[in-house]
């Protein structure tokens, strides 16, 4: 059971060889890493279909949709905070039970399990039930997020530092497919629901007119489950590993608290990759405003239902490819310049959102956010795994986690603040452009080399652990 995985100095494998092959050059040549790649095909079912596109709709139309005009996105807008919030909470901590433990795969498996009971849950939510849909979201968004920081953790452990960008790319571009392949599915039955077989026509009671839509959250239940199954056979648990000064006989509940105040102390001590997490803190909120209140703001300004979702499929299907040339532009320039350019495009899309009236500006910005979002992003996840010990990845990530999920507190709180003060949103889109100033500007005093260095120095000493806990 189980791949080789990249060699335990980090330096580059056989493989590193210069590419020969289509799946070299995409960083997907060894099962491995296949396997890794596929559960952001899994778990991207959940953030298209459930943050983005389908659910957010139903979520401000349906379940909300009895609450007074503006409240419905304001809810939303709390709720995603009230989600961030609890995940910020309990990631570091569950990071360190993890690389303690030697469980990230086990807590993987058990977190994706949370959140798809928890989309399986959203077959049942009818009109006005926006207290259960909110409590099935916050769920299901906890159960996401945290099996990503162990998906995360992982990263270090099965690429070489060479290919963490082009792998963390693939890894993004097959979660646009992914997400992208169910969700255009998710559409087809919801808006031509006779073609199915599903109920359709004039004189449908409210639960068949939702039937559709509330299938679809089932959907994702399955998607993510039954894609799940390839990280979980074919990538291997990392041993743990041993610091020459670390207490011993220490219990499992005990010690995740006390790595977790070793790990805030060294922090410190790596301080690029804190640096890194700073930056990301800041342009990453930008990034996940929109994101997640881009299709609410589409539906408050009056743009279509259906632009709305064909803009979502757009940004899927244009970010493949564009995934893959971001991950091939690090190799060329690297991947602290390749992020600075996502961050000017991203400045760009704030002033057309900010202009933003018909569904043909909507599919323009569709297609920007597509050709910059997933690069950035896993442009950025790679660049802070490679300036991480790989013997304490989980609860680093968890701490990225942390970074992350406050990058998801501010923007949608700025747009809860803005609604209630102005009953608008718009002026809230031009502000979004100070969160990728302000991240660039400290990204740019990250010395990329030097937090490697640290990183491969820090992992020298180390004393592997057996199965049984024994050095």
């Amino acid at each position: 059971m189980g791949a080789p995985t990249a060699s335990k100095s980090r330096m580059p494998p056989d493989s590193a060889v210069p590419a020969r092959s289509f799946l070299d050059r995409i960083g997907l040549n060894r099962p491995e890493l296949r396997a890794w790649a596929m559960y952001d095909w899994a778990v991207s079912s959940f953030q298209t279909t459930i943050q983005v596109a389908v659910f957010q709709i139903f979520f401000v139309s349906v379940a909300a949709g009895t609450l007074p005009a503006g409240k419905p996105l304001q809810l939303w807008a709390t709720v995603n905070t009230i989600a961030a919030v609890l995940v910020a909470i309990v990631s570091p901590v569950l990071g360190a039970i993890s690389d303690f433990a030697a469980a990230k795969k086990r807590m993987l498996s058990a977190f994706m399990l949370v959140g798809v009971a928890a989309c399986a849950g959203m077959f049942f939510i009818e009109r006005g039930d926006y207290i259960l849909a909110a409590a099935l979201y916050v769920i299901a968004t906890i159960g996401a997020t945290a099996s990503l920081v162990f998906y995360e953790a992982l990263l270090p452990h099965i690429a070489a530092d060479e290919e963490m960008d082009r792998v963390s790319s693939a890894g993004y571009a097959m979660g646009y497919i992914g997400g992208g392949v169910l969700l255009a599915l998710n559409i087809a039955w919801i808006l031509a629901p006779g073609a199915f077989g599903l109920p359709s026509g004039e004189g449908l009671t409210p639960a068949q007119a939702t039937l559709p839509t509330r299938l679809a959250f089932a959907s994702v239940a399955v998607w993510w489950l039954l894609f799940s199954i390839p990280i979980l056979r074919r990538v291997r648990e990392p041993q743990r590993k041993l610091e020459p000064d670390e207490v011993h006989g220490v219990s499992l509940f005990l010690a995740p608290f006390i790595r977790l105040r070793e790990t805030v102390r060294e922090l410190r001590t790596y301080r690029n990759a804190f640096l890194m997490l700073l930056a990301f803190l800041v342009y990453n909120d930008g990034i996940q405003t929109i994101i997640k209140m881009a299709t609410a703001y589409g539906t408050e300004i009056g743009i279509p239902t259906t632009a709305l979702i064909t803009a979502i499929l757009i940004v899927q299907f244009v970010g493949v490819p564009f995934a893959f040339l971001f991950g091939a532009l690090a190799g060329r320039i690297g991947a602290k310049r390749s992020i600075f350019l996502g961050l000017l495009a991203y400045a760009s899309i704030s002033v057309v959102g900010y202009f933003m009236k018909s569904a043909r500006d909507f599919y323009m910005l569709a297609t920007l956010v597509g050709m910059v979002q997933g690069g950035t992003q896993a442009l950025s996840r790679s660049l802070f795994a490679s300036m991480v010990p790989a013997h304490k990845s989980g609860e680093f990530f968890g701490f990225y986690s942390v970074f992350e999920k406050f990058a998801s507190i501010f923007g949608p709180l700025l747009f809860a603040i803005t609604i209630a003060t102005t009953g608008s949103s718009r002026n809230a889109i031009l502000g979004v452009i100070l969160f990728f100033v302000a991240g660039a500007a400290i990204l740019a005093r990250v010395n990329v080399d030097d937090g490697r260095r640290m990183a491969r120095d820090a992992e020298r000493d180390l004393v592997p652990v057996d199965a049984g806990g024994n050095a």
